[in-house]
Parts: structure tokens; C-alpha cells; sequence
């Protein structure tokens, strides 16, 4: 088959290169899926959980990638709510070979139900995006309806999706970005923006939950405008400042059927837009993860037509 692998961390989108793998076999409670869309993360070249394994062992050449969108062709043994035909979409592990591939071996429990009138580019673009937005707002940081969110890069995969979800609970969202991201924010709902560059962060006054995907000098910034009993969300690691009178919250996404349910419902309802900024085939997929302007939104590569 044919698949994006990398083997060298300090060439980064660079170093990655189409070659012929073979196919993955299904392990236990495994699927084998036909990968008909894939998303990929740009920070996954820094993870240690794409070079080396558990036992921290190097497993390069890998494939990355860690969402798809497909149909399954094989089951391992054991492995039940899932059946051979079947269209699916999720979160693979991060350990294993990943999805910039014609196939991959997926445990079936972080694969969910992909029904057939959500396109096969739309479901590979939903889990991470769909996945880290639920989590921070609903598991961890809980805003209520009348509540205000500084969601950061709302024009962006993430981003957009937690304007959406928090303004969906009666919150007032509060989107950031650069200024050409403005519009795109306003149109996914946020109700006023900052523009990091010109605007004046602190201007925004107390605020009772901050989704941060930025980190930096933007994150320390961030935890000064918590009010009392707020909270902090990080998906950038461990927050360097931390509210005076609040929760810090950093986490991992972490694969889930039953939220990957509830965020494709969302969007056949029409309740639920991703981002995505450039759609690619496999063979152009290297071009695609290197290029030359700046892309708002996430980078879908369409294995099959």
C-alpha cells in the first residue's frame, strides 16, 4: 500500500516521503480500515510517541497521522460493534502507524459509526478538532450558559470548534486570532475578537474560562484574566502561570465513541461547521504539509477519490 513515513525528526514535513508499506493486519480487537480521508496534526513531529514506542525503542519508519475516515475491511479477533462494510471515523493510537496511509490497523473502541450523508473529508476532520474542543469545554472546564470564553485561534481547526460548542451552551465567546482571522471567527460564532496583534488582550477585562491553544507569553497573559473559581485550559503542555483564584487544566485528547457520536450528529444537524483549509491527495500529501502561505484550518489528505 501506499503511505506517508518519516525517519528523521529534524527534517520535520520535510523529511516525509511516499512509499510502498505493507498492508497492517488487524490484532485483537482490532479493524483493518480502507482509509478513504486523513488528518494530521503538524505538531505530531514533535511527539516522542512518533519515533519511539512505549519501551521507548525506535519504531521509524513511521506513519503519521492519527485521524481518518473510512470503511472496514477486517476485523481481529474478539472485536465486536463493528462489522466488515461498515463506515467509520475516530482517533488512532498515538504509538502505532498511523493513517497517511491506504490502510491502518485501529483498536475498534476509538472508531465511531460514520453515517452516510456526512462526507468521508468532514469525518476525518472531526476528531482531534472535535474531540479536544469537547473535552476542555465539557470534561474539564464546564462553563455554564451565561458564562464568558476566550476561545484562542477561533478561526482554526480547534479553535472554531470551541467558539461553537461554547456558544451552543448559552456562553459569550470571545474568539482570538490575527486580523485576518476576524470574519472567519465572527462567522463561527464568536461574539467579539481580539486580534493578538493590535488588540490589547487585557482589554477583554475577567473572563470564566480560557481555552488556550497558544501557549507562550499569550498563556501567562491568559491565566491573569480568570476570574475567582474560573478555569484555565491548556492543550499546550503544563501552564507556566496558573489563575490567582482558579483551575489550571492541561490534558491530552483521548479517543471517546460516544462524544465522536454526539460532535457527527452535530454537524448533520447543521449545529456543527469544521475548518478545513486544504484538501490533498496522498500523492501530493508532502507538497501539502509543506507549504508556502499560511493555512487557517486543518490539512485533509483524501487517500481515495
Amino acid at each position: 500500500m501506499k503511505a506517508i513515513v518519516v525517519t528523521d525528526q529534524a527534517a520535520g514535513t520535510a523529511g516525509m516521503k511516499l512509499v510502498e508499506r505493507p498492508e497492517p493486519q488487524a490484532a485483537i480487537n482490532d479493524v483493518v480500515v480502507q482509509v478513504h480521508a486523513s488528518g494530521f496534526v503538524h505538531t505530531e513531529l514533535g511527539w516522542p510517541s512518533t519515533w519511539t514506542d512505549r519501551l521507548d525503542r525506535d519504531r521509524t519508519p513511521s506513519i503519521p497521522g492519527h485521524e481518518l475516515a473510512g470503511v472496514v475491511t477486517a476485523l481481529g479477533y474478539g472485536t465486536r460493534g463493528l462489522s466488515v462494510g461498515q463506515r467509520v471515523f475516530g482517533l488512532t493510537d498515538w504509538i502505532r502507524d498511523g493513517t497517511l496511509a491506504e490502510y491502518a490497523a485501529v483498536e475498534a473502541r476509538n472508531l465511531a459509526p460514520l453515517p452516510g450523508d456526512v462526507d468521508f473529508t468532514v469525518g476525518a476532520s472531526l476528531p482531534i478538532s472535535g474531540l479536544t474542543a469537547w473535552q476542555g469545554l465539557f470534561v474539564h472546564g464546564r462553563p455554564r450558559a451565561g458564562q464568558s470564553v476566550i476561545a484562542h485561534g477561533a478561526a482554526g481547526a480547534v479553535g472554531s470548534m470551541v467558539t461553537q460548542l461554547a456558544r451552543e451552551i448559552g456562553a459569550h465567546v470571545i474568539g482570538t486570532g490575527r486580523a485576518a482571522d476576524r470574519q472567519k471567527a465572527l462567522d463561527f460564532g464568536a461574539q467579539e475578537f481580539v486580534d493578538l496583534d493590535n488588540d490589547v488582550l487585557e482589554d477583554v477585562g475577567e473572563v470564566d474560562l480560557v481555552f488556550d491553544v497558544i501557549g507562550g507569553d499569550i498563556g501567562k497573559r491568559s491565566a491573569r484574566l480568570i476570574r475567582a473559581g474560573g478555569t484555565l485550559v491548556s492543550i499546550v503542555g503544563p501552564t507556566e502561570a496558573r489563575p490567582a483564584d482558579g483551575l489550571a487544566v492541561d490534558f491530552v485528547v483521548e479517543s471517546d465513541r460516544a462524544q465522536l457520536n454526539e460532535i457527527v450528529q452535530r454537524v448533520r444537524a447543521g449545529r456543527l461547521r469544521t475548518s478545513i483549509g486544504t484538501i490533498s491527495t496522498l500523492d501530493d500529501a508532502v507538497a501539502a504539509f509543506n507549504p508556502t502561505k499560511r493555512i487557517n484550518g486543518k490539512t485533509i489528505i483524501r487517500v481515495r477519490p
